[in-house]
């Protein structure tokens, strides 16, 4: 069986990047960039005041308490269009151009006025200006391909005078269910069937990641229908199966799949849950194929689906960093298997964080799944630990816990 390391490296070795797209700068927020950005604007385009006061000459307030004539006006969005000469103030707000001839401003809490004048009562080093170009200046290249856009990069673009920006298309990403024992969510269900978490979650997950889920439905343990279903997903970026994985009489999804065009690369991975995944080419559309355990899913989902998504849009792939904390309950020496063991984190008396495992890790389980943060990861073959030692954690990315 292949490492999970392996199998991660083998999968997002072989995603294809999307082709990229035109969407308005309102749209950006969570979009992969597909080019540099060059800015077509210089911010701020000219010299701002900083403060509400008045705009003056240095050399007039060199000794204060000074008197200046207040000559004119200016206003974020207006001006005073005349050169201030020696002796003139003009009465400034935050935001409004600094006047021809004027190199301070001085803040209203410093001055009296007095009818078409003001007196500086007192002055500080700051000259309270913002330069044009402060920020940055037209033509400076201030994002590059491969970022993944924030909300604050969309302010950023459109402060560069950019409305419209080539990005990455979301992949499209099909969600196909199997199985006799489940139906969706609301539907009639029948004496010995479940209803099926598995689409959701991926559907969900999908969009977390960056991909655009395309639901297929429910196939049934049948071959002519599980064919019939599997041969409209083709033309969609990534086919993602959940269930039939395995080669119990009732997994078709190798066997019905590898008769119209399922190519598998590898199946069965040395992880707990998820063992029985398979990943291939089905008919020139990359297949994951994930275990039918709800837990198990959107375990393979992280370690698997999420880097998959990020490599089709040109993103660094990654599942996150080990951490080490503390475990308050001992764990039993684990198996051939790296093991994937649900946790939920808290800081106890001290301000230390530490880790609890659930008691239960059926793989069926979402309750736990959905409460925990956090994965406790344990190596193939490593000791059983007592209460109190340090363990390696995976957090739950936040675009999935709600945090």
């Amino acid at each position: 069986m292949l490492t999970v390391a392996d199998a991660r490296a083998r999968i997002t070795k072989t995603m294809e990047r999307t082709t990229s797209i035109e969407v308005s700068v309102s749209d950006v927020f969570g979009r992969v960039l597909a080019e540099e950005l060059k800015s077509r604007r210089t911010q701020p385009p000219f010299d701002v005041s900083a403060m509400d006061g008045y705009a003056v000459c240095a050399r007039d307030i060199s000794s204060v308490p000074v008197t200046l004539q207040v000559v004119g006006t200016a206003h974020a969005g207006g001006s005073y269009s005349e050169i201030l000469n020696s002796g003139e103030a003009v009465r400034i707000f935050t935001g409004a151009p600094v006047p021809m001839g004027a190199d301070t401003i001085v803040i209203q809490e410093d001055t009296t006025a007095a009818d078409d004048s003001v007196i500086i009562k007192g002055i500080e080093p700051e000259r309270h200006i913002r330069s044009a170009g402060l920020d940055f200046s037209e033509g400076d290249i201030l994002l590059e391909p491969g970022k993944l856009l924030t909300a604050r990069d969309a302010g950023l673009i459109a402060a560069m005078n950019i409305p419209w920006v080539m990005v990455r298309q979301r992949p499209r990403v099909g969600i196909l269910s199997t199985g006799d024992e489940i139906v969706m969510p609301g539907d009639k269900l029948g004496p010995n069937q479940i209803v099926s978490a598995n689409s959701t979650g991926l559907a969900a997950a999908v969009r977390a990641f960056g991909g655009d889920p395309v639901l297929l439905g429910i196939a049934p343990d049948n071959r002519e229908t599980l064919s019939r279903i599997a041969e409209g997903a083709k033309g969609i970026d990534l086919l993602v199966t959940t269930g039939g994985a395995s080669v119990g009489d009732h997994d078709l999804i190798q066997e019905v799949l590898g008769g119209i065009g399922l190519d598998v690369d590898f199946w069965k991975i040395a992880m707990r849950p998820g063992k029985p995944l398979i990943f291939g080419n089905f008919s020139g559309t990359p297949l994951l194929g994930l275990p039918g355990n709800p837990v198990s899913t959107m375990v393979c989902a992280l370690i698997f689906l999420k880097p998959a998504i990020e490599a089709q849009l040109g993103l660094q792939t990654s599942v996150g960093s080990l951490e080490t904390v503390k475990v308050t309950e001992a764990l039993r020496k684990n198996g051939k298997r790296e093991d994937y063991i649900r946790g939920r984190l808290n800081k106890n008396k001290n301000g230390v964080m530490e880790v609890t495992p659930f008691p239960i890790q059926d793989s069926s389980m979402m309750l736990s799944l959905a409460r925990s943060d956090c994965f406790i990861v344990r190596k193939p073959l490593a000791p059983g630990v007592s209460a109190g030692t340090s363990v390696e954690i995976l957090r739950m990315p936040s675009i999935l816990a709600g945090f």
